[in-house]
């Protein structure tokens, strides 16, 4: 239980903290939009968990183990300097002219991955389910390598897709009612928390 808490609170933090910039920027996410966010990211980490579980089953149990080690230290020691990188993404794409929707734009995926509150793109104050899609999909890039690197290991499957759901979707609830009660509030980042959890869930499996 303390390893598929600590999994999910890890990949969690992004869409607290997304949701938290929502409501400070008095962006509404409904209910449909939030429903959509939560159930691509659960979908994406089951994805991944399937495709860890095959991969696993093609090695010896030492070196599933060795591997899921790695994945997940790699991962949490990334995440520590995560800011750094989204910082740099962030000054990139200011300077670039305006872009649109087009199916499977990574270009637009990675200007989300950098500031979340871009993908209210129409400028509306209200995410559309088109919009919840794009900040989901930016939103699980980690579930796919963390999804996969805990698979290689002994974790419950239905256990984190179930955890997932509801942390996913109590995240987006309380950093909406959060972000509405502050005011100012400047760019917040806790990947390096997220990189710790990695780091600790690495040693205690």
């Amino acid at each position: 239980m303390l390893q598929s808490l600590l999994l999910v609170l890890s990949l969690s933090l992004d869409t607290f903290v997304a949701s938290v910039a929502y409501g400070t920027n008095k962006i509404k996410i409904p209910f449909k939009s939030a429903s959509i966010i939560t159930l691509v990211s659960t979908i994406t980490l089951g994805i991944s968990l399937f495709l860890g579980s095959l991969f696993k089953d093609l090695l010896s149990a030492n070196i599933a183990s060795l591997l899921s080690f790695l994945l997940l230290l790699g991962l949490g020691i990334f995440r520590l300097f995560e800011c750094i990188i989204k910082s740099y993404i962030d000054k990139i794409y200011n300077n670039q002219a305006p872009l649109t929707f087009k199916l499977f734009d990574f270009k637009f995926v990675l200007e989300i991955y950098a500031d979340e509150t871009k993908a209210d793109y129409d400028k509306s104050k209200m995410l559309t389910p088109k919009e919840a899609f794009y900040l989901a999909i930016a939103l699980s890039l980690d579930s796919l390598a963390v999804g996969f690197g805990s698979s290689l290991g002994y974790i419950n499957y239905a256990e984190v897709l179930l955890l997932s759901l509801i942390i996913g979707f109590l995240s987006l609830l309380f950093g909406c009612i959060v972000g509405c009660h502050i005011n100012k509030i400047s760019h917040i980042n806790l990947s390096w928390l997220s990189g710790v959890m990695l780091i600790a869930l690495a040693f205690i499996r």
